[in-house]
């Protein structure tokens, strides 16, 4: 990803350089575009070509002596956030094809027709414009140029406030390129062992950071049946990783965010078909997730303890398979009947919900997983769906989802299907069937026991199928930003003073 500077006002322009001019709503332009390009000429191309302002939409203007070597025109609208998100990831991806033509920065103003660009703005571009430039490759031809340098441009930018938004939007962008990385990385490197030691390589190493693995003895001696039955037909044994965070003088309170950390599933004895298989390299994604959030909090040096929980499996065929139809018991000695064994996700996330609450001394949890292809059906590609115990909870994790970029949709915790889960052998049977999504949530539900409780099921946001603002193909570290806001605002559970008041 480039070098971030950031800048009170535009640097001298050289012949490397790409600046990026936002087209407002009506094909607004901002008052300070250079006299050498001038506004007349800028809004004369863009009235050629249509481009009125309309968010995303992208224009190269020619450049009389190329300095800068292009000006890109790109629609901002109104300038909300999701806009400024939209212009700082067409910008830098138009910058960063000009970069194999020789390219070297991109010059990204945030300052609109609208208003000065703000403490969130910065923070909005600045995630958006590192975000957009991330790639995974594997291949053995050498990687195209990319742009070193992105220049954001901001009146504001000598205000502290506005440098630590900067701060903050570089710290999180690279915790998710991080996320990204452990999720797109193949499985035949990718497994349980591998993804301890990533964790314990990056966060081991932070402030106030501790980082242990249960290792299979460890998963025996503490009841976690379900990793180890999930974990049993593979030839890479399963792991827990336990990471946490807690500095000198948190705020009290423990949340603790457990994120599904399968590195391939083949859907097991309840086989997958080969369609179904190929995105499994990312079935790990809550995994990711939690673990980034936990590594920006840590590098931001927030007020609050975190702990993530990342209870790691491969669940594939063999004759060490688990079976429908087997009894599992769970950390606290709860029992699941096994009907599907592609339901895997559920049974790895109670050992780690039962875990974090008795034996980590959670105040609240969170859970983050790939879990169910019905919310992917109900909601898209682009929103999770999130369940919760409390109201407080679910309004500060939208809230927080809101502010950084991640769409989260509230669904129903609906306690008539709860008899779904009925079993004769056991507490519970893992596949309930539709609605799908719900009765998933009500499977885990038990294992927070009374403490507060939020389930995001980000099956369908977790990938991506193409490039889409700051969003690039492939695995998206979906929910890393949501979690780190929900952090950043204290963690809070219940609702606000002026809710509790009407």
């Amino acid at each position: 990803m480039p070098r971030v500077e950031l800048r009170p006002s535009l640097p001298a322009l050289a012949e490397d350089d790409v600046l990026a001019v936002p087209v407002g709503a009506r094909g607004a332009l901002p008052a300070w575009l250079p006299p050498e390009i001038g506004t007349d000429y800028v809004a004369d191309v863009l009235a050629g070509t249509g481009n009125g302002g309309k968010p995303g939409g992208t224009t190269d203007v020619p450049v009389p002596g190329r300095r800068p070597r292009t000006v890109v025109a790109v629609g901002i609208g109104d300038a909300t956030l999701p806009e400024v998100r939209g212009y700082a990831a067409a910008a830098v991806r138009r910058a960063q094809t000009l970069a194999e033509h020789g390219a070297r920065r991109l010059v990204l103003p945030v300052d609109t027709t609208v208003a000065p660009g703000g403490a969130d703005e910065v923070r909005a571009a600045v995630e958006a414009v590192l975000l957009a430039s991330y790639r995974f490759r594997e291949t053995s031809k050498p990687h195209p140029p990319r742009l070193e340098t992105v220049a954001v441009v901001a009146t504001d930018a000598g205000d502290p406030s506005v440098a630590a938004a900067a701060r903050a939007g570089r710290v999180t962008a690279e915790s998710v390129a991080w996320a990204r990385d452990l999720i797109n990385t193949p499985s035949n490197t990718k497994n349980p062992a591998w993804l301890a030691a990533e964790a314990g390589e990056r966060l081991a190493g932070l402030d106030s950071v501790t980082v242990y693995v249960l290792e299979p003895d460890d998963l025996r001696a503490g009841g976690f049946g379900g990793v180890l039955a999930v974990g049993g037909g593979s030839a890479s044994p399963p792991r827990v990783i336990v990471a946490s965070y807690r500095p000198p003088g948190a705020r009290p309170g423990h949340p603790v965010l457990v994120g599904k950390g399968i590195t391939f599933d083949t859907g097991g004895i309840s086989i997958k078909p080969n369609a179904g298989m190929r995105e499994m390299k990312t079935d790990m994604a809550g995994g990711a997730a939690v673990l980034a959030a936990v590594d920006a909090a840590a590098r931001l040096a927030l007020p609050v303890a975190v702990t993530a929980v990342v209870p790691a499996a491969e669940n594939a065929v063999s004759g060490s398979s688990y079976r429908p139809a087997d009894v599992v018991r769970h950390v606290g000695g709860r029992t699941t009947e096994v009907l599907n064994t592609d339901a895997e996700g559920r049974m790895v996330l109670a050992d780690g919900l039962a875990y974090a609450r008795l034996e980590l001394g959670a105040t609240v949890l969170v859970d983050v997983a790939t879990l169910t292809g019905a919310m992917k059906i109900a909601l898209g590609t682009k929103t999770a769906g999130l369940y919760a115990t409390t109201d407080g909870l679910a309004d500060a994790l939208v809230t927080a989802g809101a502010h950084a970029g991640e769409s989260l949709w509230r669904m129903p915790l609906a306690q008539e299907y709860r008899d779904l889960l009925d079993s004769e052998v056991a507490d519970a049977n893992n596949a309930p069937g539709n609605p799908g999504s719900t009765t998933a949530a009500l499977f885990l539900q038990p294992f927070a026991g009374d403490l507060p409780w939020a389930h995001l099921d980000v099956a369908g946001p977790a990938r991506a199928g193409s490039d889409d603002a700051e969003v690039v193909k492939g695995g998206t570290g979906f929910g890393a930003r949501t979690l780190l806001r929900w952090l950043e605002a204290g963690a809070p559970v219940d609702p606000p003073p002026s809710v509790l008041e009407r």
